[in-house]
């Protein structure tokens, strides 16, 4: 499996560091996962598998296998309809509320978040369908680092550190505008609705109202979130509409 999660990786596009975040270890300790030296645990299997857009069982299936090379991998991180509903999305979001003070790196995984798991819990569908893991300060697209990265190599946004309150901040400036075409009506009047209803929290808000999440609650530290946890959350994340009991 060590030739296997660097051929794998390096054929995503993701560097050793972004997934090294995405499993919330340092960049040394995740090199030692490719080079043999350790093993991923459970939960970092998980999460490989999220980033990586495959099954445990096929990562447990590669440890016996000695090398694979980059045209024996396919890519399934996200699918590619969803990757270019990811860049219209967030292109979508930054025109819309990118401006404003609170929007910074972390107010958008945020926003992403609950645009995508609400609209699968109002409609059982996916709208953007990234991959979100569970850290500390709440749910995080495994995806964001390498879409960003495209999308500024693309001339679409541009990276802008920059102070919120006493707090470094990560803006994005978006320098063309969204494909709406991407999108149907509904969805086009989902992520409206959500960015009325959340696009003036500040990054902490945000983060509170993850934690009460169910599918936030639920997953281990560093896990995949499940998507269908959103049928079990409590009223003050729920946007459903259910019969009375």
């Amino acid at each position: 499996m060590t030739t296997w999660i660097k051929t794998k990786r390096k054929a995503i596009g993701l560097s050793q560091t972004e997934v090294a975040n995405a499993l919330g270890i340092s960049r040394p300790t995740y090199t030692k996962l490719e080079n043999g030296v350790a093993k991923p645990s459970k939960d970092e299997r998980a999460i490989l598998a999220g980033v990586f857009g495959v099954s445990e069982v096929t990562l447990q299936k590669q440890e016996a296998v000695p090398h694979l090379s980059k045209k024996d991998i396919t890519v399934h991180t996200v699918p590619k309809e969803n990757v270019e509903k990811f860049k219209q999305a967030l292109l979508y979001i930054l025109g819309k509320v990118g401006s404003r003070p609170n929007i910074g790196q972390t107010v958008l995984y945020k926003l992403l978040y609950f645009i995508d798991l609400d609209y699968y819990e109002k409609f059982e569908q996916r709208l953007i369908g990234a991959t979100y893991i569970k850290n500390t300060y709440g749910p995080t697209p495994v995806s964001f680092a390498k879409i960003v990265r495209e999308m500024q190599d693309e001339g679409k946004l541009v990276e802008v550190k920059s102070k919120y309150f006493d707090k470094d901040q990560t803006k994005y400036v978006p320098v063309a505008e969204a494909d709406v075409s991407v999108f149907s009506g509904n969805e086009l009047k989902h992520i409206d609705d959500e960015l009325e209803r959340l696009a003036h929290k500040n990054a902490r808000e945000l983060s509170d109202l993850s934690h009460i999440d169910t599918p936030w609650l639920v997953a281990k530290e560093r896990e995949v979130i499940n998507y269908r946890h959103v049928f079990y959350r409590p009223e003050e994340t729920s946007v459903g509409t259910y019969e009375p009991l």
